[in-house]
Parts: structure tokens; C-alpha cells; sequence
């Protein structure tokens, strides 16, 4: 377990702006299944990007990109381990449940405030999730800016 402390972006619809540090709605999602939080973000605003490029497309309503600054939390590092940065969602579909759930179980189960892990398509580039969102893990540090992607899928 490692302690982090730094800036983090999330990418968000406009409509989120009155709430940029909510949890997940999604009820299930790499690291997390219905009933648990989950705040996804990303250690730089590229890396941001590239973690919703498959859920971009041209029609989408428009974004922002929040950052927001994380103070001593507790994460487990998975960036080392390439199964938790696969593609989760077919294997749910098939199998009922996503392996990669079995790491933020673990974690969770070990007090963790959240995990830190690797990009799927840059390994370069890294991601966290938190489970405890309270204020004295993570706070706003700037305003909300226009984001356009400079991509979008079909």
C-alpha cells in the first residue's frame, strides 16, 4: 500500500459541474458493482483524455475537464498487474462478474482508500479510483474548463 498525494482530472458532462467529485452513477465499473463507490480520475489531464476516448462520440453533450487534488490517501498499486487494466466489460457479459473486481475487493477488504493502476492503451499513463471520497481525501483545486476531445468516435 502506497500513500498519494497529488492532482488527479476527471472529464465530465457539463451537467455534472454542481457535483465534480460524486461517485461513479454507473452501477458497475472496472473497479466497482452496484452498492459501492467509486470516484474514477486520472494522475494528468492526457491521461484523462485517453480513459474516455471509447466513451466519447461526436453527438455527445458538452464536457468538462475538473482537476482536483488528492491529500494521503491510502491506494493499493496495481500498476504493475495487467489484468486490472483489461478490457472488463465482455467478460462481465459472459461471465456474470468482472475479474478485476476481485482487486477492489481486496483492497477494500484491507482498508484501502482506493487503487492506483495503469492505462490499458498507455501503460504510461495512470489512473486512480477512490472508494472513501470524504473532503480530507479529496477537494476541488481549480474551476471546471470546456473540454473538447480531440477525437471522437463514429
Amino acid at each position: 500500500m502506497l500513500e498519494f498525494s497529488g492532482p488527479v482530472w476527471r472529464i465530465l458532462f457539463l451537467s455534472q459541474i454542481n457535483a465534480p467529485l460524486a461517485p461513479s452513477k454507473a452501477p458497475e465499473g472496472r473497479f466497482h458493482y452496484s452498492g459501492q463507490t467509486a470516484l474514477y480520475a486520472s494522475r494528468s489531464a492526457e491521461g484523462a483524455a485517453v480513459a474516455i476516448r471509447r466513451y466519447v462520440s461526436a453527438c455527445d453533450p458538452p464536457r468538462v475537464i475538473q482537476k482536483a487534488r488528492i491529500s494521503g490517501a491510502r491506494l493499493a498499486d496495481l500498476r504493475s498487474h495487467t489484468k486490472a487494466s483489461i478490457i472488463w466489460q465482455g467478460i462481465r457479459d459472459t461471465c456474470g462478474s468482472s475479474p478485476t473486481w476481485q482487486f477492489s475487493d481486496r483492497a477494500r477488504n484491507h482498508g484501502a482508500d482506493g487503487l492506483i493502476y495503469s492505462s490499458r492503451s498507455r501503460p504510461d499513463l495512470s489512473h486512480i479510483v477512490l472508494f472513501n471520497i470524504s473532503p480530507a481525501l479529496i477537494r476541488l483545486e481549480n474551476p471546471a474548463t470546456a473540454w473538447e476531445p480531440p477525437y471522437t468516435e463514429p
